[in-house]
């Protein structure tokens, strides 16, 4: 009998620092996809683009000087089954100086009876170009919804930053891939 009691302070001991860790596990099982999410904003991991305000894209551009290095962005568009609508680049490529604005813009029309919302996921390619590529404005930070047959276009204003020609792992890079998937908000069917 002495040696049950003398075990039972030990179990609850294992028993807490088992909890314990089960609660950490859990907590940290909430907390891995908004931390997964700053670590490819900051990184530009898995080609994570960088979002910029107007007045830093300002100051970005501010020494950009004649002759600078040139580099081709392609455009690439898909929608996921169950999104009615045609989207596509106005055009497939364009060419940019580092570190200077430019603007792109995405069509995007609801074949439709109802209204349809959708929302854009992006990446960039190569993935090492993601922590250069910057956008000031996007369609893709907001959800998008279009009515029955309605046709819009939609401005991404970017710039590549200039830090990209001090990278030796991006010193050969000629050209960024920037890629669009629609997905639709609401499950088909969904009335709300």
């Amino acid at each position: 009998m002495t040696s049950l009691t003398k075990s039972r302070p030990g179990n609850r001991r294992t028993a807490l620092i088992a909890g314990l860790i089960a609660l950490a596990m859990l907590g940290l099982g909430f907390a891995s996809v908004p931390l997964y999410r700053l670590f490819c904003q900051v990184t530009g991991f898995g080609g994570t683009t960088q979002r910029a305000t107007a007045e830093e894209a300002q100051v970005a551009s501010q020494t950009v000087q004649s002759g600078t290095r040139q580099l081709s962005i392609r455009f690439d568009s898909n929608t996921a089954n169950g999104l009615p609508w045609d989207f596509y680049p106005e055009k497939r490529t364009v060419t940019v100086g580092v570190g200077g604005k430019s603007m792109a813009i995405f069509i995007a029309k609801n074949h439709s009876d109802k209204p349809v919302k959708g929302r854009a996921v992006f990446n960039v390619t190569p993935e090492a170009a993601g922590s250069y590529f910057t956008k000031i404005e996007c369609f893709c930070f907001t959800e998008q919804t279009l009515k029955p047959g309605q046709e819009v276009r939609m401005p991404v204003l970017f710039y590549v930053d200039k830090k990209i020609l001090d990278d030796k792992d991006n010193k050969d890079v000629e050209e960024i891939t920037l890629s669009y998937t629609f997905y639709p908000v609401e499950k088909p069917g969904d009335d709300s």
